[in-house]
């Protein structure tokens, strides 16, 4: 009875020079593979409203759902890993663009923010300010514009680090929505 040894892993596939060279190394194999953890992670991170907007395969939707809502150390990380292996299947660039839409979202409301703030103490300060702003933004009542801002001069007098009056706030919320695009 003849018997022969079963080949080793690996042996019985020979890749050619070309070959060889053609296909990714392990560490980038595993670079790629933690790179898509990551993007997983950021993924998960967006607020449910934008989660349910991206496209993507149900089972990395449910796999996401999962890592929400696992609380310990070792499960989220393990549950981390599967939503990594399930973000092969998924379109990478579609998620990439989902996630810096967010970043981008958030950076462009902060500055709006930013915006508004310096334009109520523009208003507070300058008599002049609230004629260019209404030169810039001609659908304000501008007769509640100068009534806010009359009342903020008024309460400017707040000493420093003291909650703002609720003039100024008045005032902020007044411009705040007249500056979203």
């Amino acid at each position: 009875m003849n018997q022969r040894a079963a080949p080793h892993r690996g042996t019985d596939i020979h890749y050619g020079e070309s070959d060889a060279a053609d296909r990714p190394s392990k560490t980038q194999l595993k670079q790629h593979a933690h790179a898509l953890q990551q993007l997983g992670e950021a993924v998960a991170g967006l607020s449910q409203d934008r989660l349910d907007r991206i496209e993507m395969p149900e089972g990395l939707r449910d796999a996401i759902q999962a890592y929400r809502k696992t609380r310990s150390h070792e499960g989220r990380r393990r549950q981390l890993q599967y939503v990594g292996k399930l973000m092969h299947q998924a379109d990478e660039a579609a998620l990439r663009e989902a996630v810096a839409e967010a970043e981008l979202g958030s950076a462009r409301e902060t500055l709006a923010l930013h915006e508004a703030e310096r334009w109520r103490a523009e208003l507070i300060a300058d008599d002049e300010a609230s004629t260019r702003w209404l030169a810039e933004h001609p659908q304000t009542d501008s007769q509640h514009l100068r009534s806010l801002v009359r009342a903020a001069r008024r309460d400017a007098g707040v000493e420093p680090g003291a909650r703002q009056p609720r003039s100024h706030r008045d005032l902020f919320q007044f411009i705040k929505p007249l500056l979203q695009p």
